[in-house]
């Protein structure tokens, strides 16, 4: 397998809000992430941004009348009832720092800090889940002990 292009990951993905500038703003200050590239199209309307995070990059692009008929499946969470088809999953070093982090820029906790431990055959972690503005879910965990 080749390597994939140089400072990409080999899978990322894209996410979609009616106010992506917005969403970069939130992402950036909740959970830590850093603007790599932000390309802004006519009237400053966001037509591909890449946010990155340890490694990982989340594309982030407005869901807005000018895609819909091109790319019909660009749409935010708002835009379908609130429907979440992926939910995204991060690592962080602090859990319950980050957790505090994100509450206070306001994400939607819906899954307080909680540890799972999945035996000694495996390991343990230490997550939380919420939404951000756009109603995109999230998952962010801590590991505390891997595999015996």
């Amino acid at each position: 397998m080749k390597p994939a292009p140089e400072g990409w990951p080999r899978i990322s993905t894209s996410l979609y809000y009616e106010d992506a500038h917005a969403a970069i703003d939130f992402l950036c200050k909740a959970f830590g992430f850093e603007l790599q590239l932000k390309v802004e199209g006519e009237n400053g309307r966001v037509e591909h941004s890449e946010l990155v995070y340890g490694g990982g990059l989340v594309m982030v692009g407005q869901a807005d009348a000018a895609q819909e008929a091109k790319f019909p499946y660009m749409r935010s969470p708002s835009q379908v009832g609130g429907a979440n088809t992926q939910n995204m999953m991060v690592y962080v070093d602090d859990v319950e720092a980050h957790f505090q982090q994100a509450k206070a820029a306001g994400a939607k906790i819906d899954k307080e800090p909680e540890t799972t431990d999945y035996g000694d055959d495996y390991w343990s972690d230490r997550s939380y889940g919420c939404a951000d503005l756009g109603g995109h879910h999230w998952w962010f965990s801590q590991r505390l002990r891997s595999k015996a």
